[in-house]
This record gives C-alpha cells, structure tokens and sequence, in this order.
C-alpha cells in the first residue's frame, strides 16, 4: 500500500476538493489503494462527493478500478443510491456489467436495495439483464427472491 494514498483518501471521502488538488502531484498514483483496496475514486463516489469524484475522474482516476473484493465505485454509488454519481460514472466509461467476487453487478445492487431510479439509469445504458452471480442467480431471480414487484416491472420494460 501507498502510504501517501491515505489522505488522499481522506479529501476525497469529505470532499475536499481544494486539498485533493495540494495533494495530488505528477508523480501520485491516484488509482493506489488503501489497506482495504479502496482508491480514492471508490471512497468520492461511496460517500456522494460528485465535485471529488469529477475531479479525480478528470486527472486520471480509472472509473473501473476495483477493491480487494472486486467492487467498483458504480458498484458502491448503486448500493448507496448516488445517482449523480451513477451519471457521471456512465458518461466516464464506467463498465456496467463488470461483476465483483461474487459475480455480483451494479444492475444487481441497484436492483436488490431497492435504487429503483438507478435501475432505470443502468438500463437505459445497456446494463446487462442476463448476467448470473456465482449461485446462478440473475437479477430477476433477486427481485423475485425479494418480492420487489417494482423492479420487476422496472426490468421487464426493459426487454
């Protein structure tokens, strides 16, 4: 781990958009990962800081880097319900149907906590329906385990 990615860490998790800038020179790494795998990028986009999230994006955070569990920071931003963040992360090339550890996706996070709008969102992008997590599951096997008949409805417009 890059000793020097903790606070940068630190600024992109409050915001800090001024300090990010002191922080970050030529040489960082801005895709270096904490003791966790977070990079700064997952830890802007975790915690809804678009200002922190657009700028590292804008020098050179890779919007498909992944922790040490294979999350992304689409990923986190559908989990939480960030949809801000789920736009700018789609119009940076964020790859829709990358599945972590568990061959879990952000269609199967915004689908299982209920992030209704999101859903929409990644569907509307071209987010994969048919992909399976590692028990075979696919995300309206999720929303039927679940009982949410609005994600449902949402994926079968989506045909």
């Amino acid at each position: 781990m890059d000793k020097q990615i903790i606070p940068i860490i630190n600024a992109a998790r409050s915001g800090d958009v001024t300090l990010l800038q002191s922080l970050v020179t030529s040489e960082t790494n801005i895709n270096s990962n904490d003791e966790k795998g977070y990079t700064p990028l997952i830890i802007a986009c975790y915690n809804n800081q678009l200002g922190a999230a657009n700028w590292l994006i804008d020098h050179g955070a890779n919007v498909n880097a992944t922790d040490f569990g294979g999350n992304t920071a689409l990923m986190g931003a559908c989990f939480k319900g960030h949809e801000d963040i789920v736009e700018l992360l789609i119009a940076n090339g964020a790859d829709l149907n990358r599945q972590h550890g568990n061959g879990g996706t952000a269609l199967m996070f915004a689908a299982i906590f209920g992030r209704h709008d999101i859903l929409s969102i990644l569907l509307k992008h071209g987010a994969d329906k048919t992909l399976l997590d590692s028990r075979g599951l696919s995300v309206f096997d999720l929303v039927v385990q679940q009982g949410n008949e609005v994600a449902l409805e949402i994926l079968e417009c989506y045909v």
